[in-house]
């Protein structure tokens, strides 16, 4: 596992009325650093929207409808996981919760047949003026990996 992510798995609790599941708790000792704020992105079936990181801000990903595959790179020059790749199939078939540190590359593609829903909760506000946002091409050579899907 990439240095400082962290997984935690999600509980729902339904009743006949639906279900209810908690994303993440400010008590969460282990998981809550602090709140910027909370938005929802989606994907369509197939889409790959990658790759981005952010030098200050930590994500707290959790995919709420559909699946998706989320995928991170170390690229952090010091770190000892450096050049590690990792993913992790989240939604509807295993709720959980991602965290995702500064300078770790990330991006998802949806595997499901319907559109997938991502809320993030990340750590600080998104400033319209000058985005913590870093872009590099989904298919960027400089990161060792492939969208295609893996059959076989």
């Amino acid at each position: 596992m990439i240095e400082g992510v962290k997984v935690k798995t999600l509980k729902a609790i339904p009743d006949e009325r639906g279900h209810l599941m908690e994303l993440l708790r400010s008590d969460d000792q282990e998981f809550f650093i602090q709140f910027g704020q909370v938005y929802m992105t989606t994907a369509y079936p197939g889409v790959v929207k990658a790759w981005h990181y952010h030098k200050r801000q930590t994500d707290n990903f959790a995919v709420v409808h559909g699946m998706m595959k989320v995928v991170l790179y170390d690229n952090r020059p010091n770190s000892p996981t450096h050049g590690e790749v990792n993913e992790f199939f989240m939604g509807i078939h295993n709720p959980v919760l991602l965290q995702i540190p500064p300078l770790v590359l990330h991006g998802f593609k949806c595997i499901g047949e319907t559109e997938g829903v991502v809320v993030n909760i990340p750590t600080t506000l998104y400033n319209y003026k000058a985005p913590d946002e870093h872009r590099i091409d989904p298919h960027s050579k400089e990161i060792p990996y492939d969208w295609a899907i893996k059959e076989g």
